[in-house]
């Protein structure tokens, strides 16, 4: 999906890429990420939200919960992250990063809400009325009161399957007497997910930003005011604009950080790619070749993929995307005329927290190339 723009605009990425894996610094099912670029693309989008006056929390998901990006991202002024789950919450914290944002995703399950606290997080998001006592009662008991944001999910929202759960509209009229009284939270603001999606090309506002409005009008006649309004989903320098417009105050940037949102795809855009996945071929079969994975990633939309031994002699071929289904023990090529230990590097969206790769985080890929670290897919330094 990416290969094309990784190419034109993030070259020797893709040459630093092939030599440490032909140089047997690096195995397949590697991800290797530019920490320059991410860099400079978190400097792009912090110039752009405060043009917009919106503030960014920076999700780590995409990018293996790792420690030396997220420390890039913060020195390029995004201060804080947001935690897909409370095991991310947790990991994070352990190296020092600053929390911003949990329970959205995945709720906090009730005997770690402690631990949550303890990391002092920003803003914890709850999806009903139970859930919001339970972080209530373990803050009282602490003698603090939490942030909360309400997640909004009407009937006529967008939500992915394994992903439902909120407030609807008429459920919030019923409940938010009894969430205002607790006295272990303040309902600091409402978020949704997703708020953008892109189509054709074009980032639209999906109806859920229409009933996190609704929302906001029954919390503001119960007298609540300077709302946090979080409108997660392919935020970049590219849609900030159209998100302070439909009343966005925050923004949660994950796959703008490697340029590897839907709509870098096709356009050049403030952020640039960072981040592809090298394999290598193991074996033919069929007119096939096949290579190794615990990488790919499902939702890819992958087209194509580079294989050679060195960037003088790469060449494009066609691939066939793995049944999701299945384990992806192998991906496969739609050719048999590379071979045997040669280099394959793909570009495509992924998440690689739920992958079973290793991600390798390099530096000065356009002077003198360094290789920082090797980690896996929960962040953990392997060497």
């Amino acid at each position: 999906m990416f290969l094309e723009a990784t190419l034109r605009q993030n070259r020797n990425l893709i040459k630093t890429s092939i030599d440490l894996h032909q140089q047997g610094h690096i195995s397949p099912n590697t991800y290797v990420l530019d920490l320059d670029t991410v860099k400079k693309n978190a400097e792009a989008m912090v110039k752009e939200a405060n043009k917009q006056d919106m503030e960014l929390l920076f999700m780590t998901k995409q990018f293996g919960r790792n420690e030396l990006v997220s420390k890039a991202i913060m020195e390029a002024g995004i201060k804080k992250a947001v935690a897909v789950d409370p095991w991310e919450a947790l990991a994070l914290h352990k190296h020092g990063i600053s929390i911003g944002h949990v329970g959205h995703l995945v709720q906090i399950p009730k005997r770690m809400i402690g631990d949550i606290l303890s990391v002092e997080p920003e803003y914890v998001t709850v999806f009903s009325y139970e859930n919001a006592r339970n972080i209530s009662d373990a803050a009282m008991e602490r003698n603090m009161k939490q942030k909360v944001f309400l997640r909004i999910a009407d009937t006529d929202n967008f939500m992915y399957d394994g992903q439902k759960g909120g407030f609807t509209l008429s459920q919030l009229v019923h409940d938010l007497d009894a969430l205002l009284m607790l006295p272990g939270i303040e309902v600091a603001g409402l978020t949704s997910f997703p708020c953008v999606l892109i189509e054709d090309n074009v980032a639209k506002p999906t109806p859920n930003v229409t009933s996190m409005r609704k929302a906001k009008e029954l919390l503001e006649g119960k007298g609540r005011t300077n709302l946090v309004m979080n409108m997660p989903s392919a935020t970049s320098t590219a849609t900030m604009k159209l998100l302070k417009e439909n009343g966005a105050t925050q923004g949660e940037p994950g796959h703008a950080l490697t340029g590897t949102t839907p709509l870098h795809a096709s356009g050049d855009l403030a952020e640039k790619p960072a981040m592809v996945y090298v394999s290598e071929v193991s074996h033919h079969y069929e007119n096939h070749a096949y290579v190794f994975g615990g990488g790919f990633y499902p939702r890819s939309r992958m087209k194509g993929a580079l294989v050679g031994t060195n960037i003088g002699n790469v060449k494009q071929v066609s691939v066939i995307e793995n049944d999701p289904s299945n384990i992806d023990y192998y991906g496969a090529l739609a050719t048999d005329q590379v071979e045997v230990g040669d280099t394959v590097v793909y570009a495509f969206r992924t998440q690689i927290f739920v992958t079973n790769a290793q991600i390798a985080i390099v530096q000065d890929v356009n002077s003198n190339p360094k290789l920082l670290g090797i980690y896996d897919s929960m962040g953990n330094l392997i060497r």
